[in-house]
């Protein structure tokens, strides 16, 4: 691991703040990397969030696109894309700088994953689902299920 380099547990985090903390991170150079994905949460009630989620996969046509990601780890990795200059060199630099897990990867084992306690869903006083659960609510399919 370099100096750079920051390994961020997701688990029991809130998603949207998480993402604008790593997008934060990798526009000041840093390479980011976010494990355990699936277990970031979003606040809100659970049918909403699985309804906007559902509408926005109607948008487009499915063999001229565009096309929509429905595994917990893209879906994570979209969030942080739109927290970047995504049309500027500089935030598809940043973006080419992190990497988003699903679980915890056996080469990134022996590393330690730091969480950031201040984006904890823990302090959350509303209902909140995981983003396992969106995924599984839009088709996506874990492997071993």
């Amino acid at each position: 691991m370099t100096e750079n380099e920051t390994i961020i547990d997701a688990d029991g985090l809130i998603l949207g703040r998480m993402a604008s903390i790593a997008a934060k991170k990798l526009l000041n150079g840093e390479k980011i990397i976010i494990v355990n994905a699936e277990k970031a949460v979003v606040s809100g009630k659970r049918m909403s969030i699985i309804g906007e989620a559902t509408r926005f996969l109607q948008v487009g046509h499915p063999r001229k696109g565009p096309y929509h990601h429905r595994g917990p780890d893209e879906i994570v990795r979209k969030k942080i894309r739109g927290m970047l200059p995504w049309r500027k060199p500089k935030g598809q630099q940043a973006y080419k700088r992190l990497r988003v897990y699903i679980g915890f990867p056996k080469e990134l084992a022996e590393k330690k994953a730091e969480t950031i306690p201040e984006v904890d869903a823990g302090k959350l006083r509303c209902a909140y689902i995981r983003v396992s659960d969106i995924a599984k609510s839009i088709g996506w399919n874990p492997i071993g299920e």
